[in-house]
């Protein structure tokens, strides 16, 4: 690992968000109630047998590097893909806008639901826990939302991006990216984010706000074996 954001999953559990890890110094993963997503500190053997007695049968997680991913003979891929990570270029403009608010776990069950229609990523109830998501309410419905994930030593990711097709086109999802890039850079730390490789819409948005490509990222759902 090159970089700590070469395997972001890892360097957050290792250090920021070791609260919510389980596993040990070989292998890690968030708990199953907050986000799929698992990892190893190396590719070494004992490290993915590890990572393989972290996953039970019947469950699947998410692992995301900037390496070739590696399996150990417990887990079979269910699907792969490829992805981007882009990280913050420049300072961000400024944005105010009052239809702008936090969201709280009374908005949970709505966030669940925008989340699960448009796809923007892993999502759960238990999302909140891990960093602040600001939304627009438009006619009382929850319009739009965006949020901060897994945590680095002076990184936070930009995640939960979505709008709902109801109300896409005007903005929001470019406004609530610069909303919660700005509070993330205001606490002196740099904005980073994932998006699939073949997402070019979303990956021209970014661009448009000031976010520059890192690295190629490399996507597995993974089960145990059989």
């Amino acid at each position: 690992m090159k970089h700590m954001l070469d395997r972001p999953v890892w360097s957050a559990l290792e250090t920021r968000q070791r609260t919510f890890a389980e596993g040990d110094d070989l292998a890690r993963r968030y708990g199953p109630s907050i986000i799929p997503f698992a990892a190893t500190a190396t590719d070494d053997p004992e490290n993915l047998h590890a990572l393989g007695r972290l996953v039970p049968a019947g469950e699947t997680v998410i692992l995301a590097q900037a390496e070739n991913i590696v399996l150990p003979p417990a887990l079979v891929a269910t699907m792969t893909a490829d992805a981007v990570q882009m990280i913050a270029g420049q300072a961000f403009q400024a944005v105010a806008d009052p239809r702008i608010q936090q969201l709280t776990r009374q908005d949970a069950a709505e966030m669940l639901a925008l989340a699960s229609l448009t796809k923007p990523g892993p999502f759960t109830l238990e999302a909140l826990s891990l960093g602040e998501f600001w939304g627009v309410k438009i006619d009382g419905r929850l319009a739009a939302m965006a949020g901060e994930r897994m945590k680095q030593p002076g990184y936070s990711e930009l995640s939960g991006v979505c709008s709902h097709p109801d109300f896409r086109g005007g903005g929001l999802a470019r406004l609530l990216s610069l909303f919660v890039a700005n509070r993330i850079m205001a606490r002196g730390e740099v904005p980073y984010l994932h998006a699939f490789a073949n997402n070019a819409a979303a990956i021209k948005l970014y661009e448009s706000i000031g976010f520059r490509l890192r690295s190629a990222m490399n996507i597995a759902v993974v089960q145990r074996a059989g």
